[in-house]
């Protein structure tokens, strides 16, 4: 199996997918983050491709900045989202789903 890294939005205030929501994902080296890519969820809340996967997934420090307030616009009490998590084992397939409101978040190591 190859290591893999994947995320999703759900908008919990619509009940539905958060489409269209900007997620920046970074890895951290030394003290500093390197950016690694910039994409935007599609219509199902969910990025088109693994934002890491295979060879180039390490055992290492990741995080995903998820734009909520952009997202949400005037509403929003949330602006960016920030999700930091340790990968062990490169190996296995890590999801980071971020579950959202105007005013709240959660998230999980899903599958």
């Amino acid at each position: 199996m190859r290591g893999r890294i994947t995320t999703h939005v759900l908008d919990t205030a619509k009940g539905r997918p958060g489409a269209g929501m900007k997620v920046e994902f970074s890895v951290l080296e030394g003290k500093d983050w390197k950016p690694l890519k910039t994409v935007t969820t599609n219509k199902d809340g969910r990025t088109d491709q693994p934002l890491l996967e295979g060879e180039m997934l390490k055992a290492g420090t990741y995080q995903l900045l998820f734009h909520v307030g952009e997202y949400f616009g005037e509403k929003a009490f949330l602006d960016l989202v920030p999700i930091r998590f340790g990968i062990a084992d490169a190996s296995v397939h890590y999801h980071v789903p971020l579950l959202c409101s105007p005013w709240g978040y959660t998230t999980y190591r899903g599958s």
